[in-house]
């Protein structure tokens, strides 16, 4: 009984509760980063969702489908770039040309992609190109252009960027 009413529960929630959602990212020759976000509750009704509106935060990069770095918002230190922008209704992170801004997408990772802490990784999408750091160094040969748009998700993806069937 405890589980159906739970299930109940789960098909009517509303925007107004917190919401999950996983994106992969796919860069050039073999780069990907897969993530979580999870949104502070009310935010789904929010037109841009900023960084201050992200209760967990978390993404993974990988070259040829072996791990290279990890960056999560809970372990950031207080000079790391982060800023976020997210259109919930889109399900989509927001482009420079969108905003009308430089850089739309900082994760541990600003403007010159070149700031990401050694040891390190990140992820920029700025007015030049999406791309990663790591270790310190920009990682030119993962770039995408700026407005290229990215998987979002509310169920899992792993590194191909694949969506995790749910199992019965």
């Amino acid at each position: 009984m405890t589980r159906a009413f739970a299930f109940l529960l789960a098909l009517t929630a509303t925007k107004a509760d917190a919401a999950a959602f996983y994106f992969c990212w796919e860069g050039e020759n073999g780069y990907t980063m897969t993530g979580q976000m999870t949104l502070q509750q009310g935010a789904l009704d929010l037109p841009l969702v900023t960084e201050d509106d992200v209760s967990a935060f978390r993404i993974a990069g990988y070259k040829d489908g072996i791990l290279i770095g990890k960056w999560d918002q809970a372990t950031r230190a207080p000079d790391d770039p982060w800023f976020l922008t997210f259109d919930p209704e889109r399900l989509a992170f927001f482009t420079p040309d969108e905003l009308g801004v430089g850089v739309s997408q900082a994760w541990n990772a600003g403007g010159m992609a070149d700031d990401c802490g050694d040891p390190g990784f990140g992820f920029n999408l700025g007015n030049y190109a999406q791309d990663f750091c790591l270790n310190g160094e920009w990682i030119e040969e993962s770039g995408m252009p700026p407005e290229t748009p990215f998987l979002v998700s509310t169920v899992p993806v792993d590194p191909e960027c694949r969506l995790y069937s749910p199992l019965s």
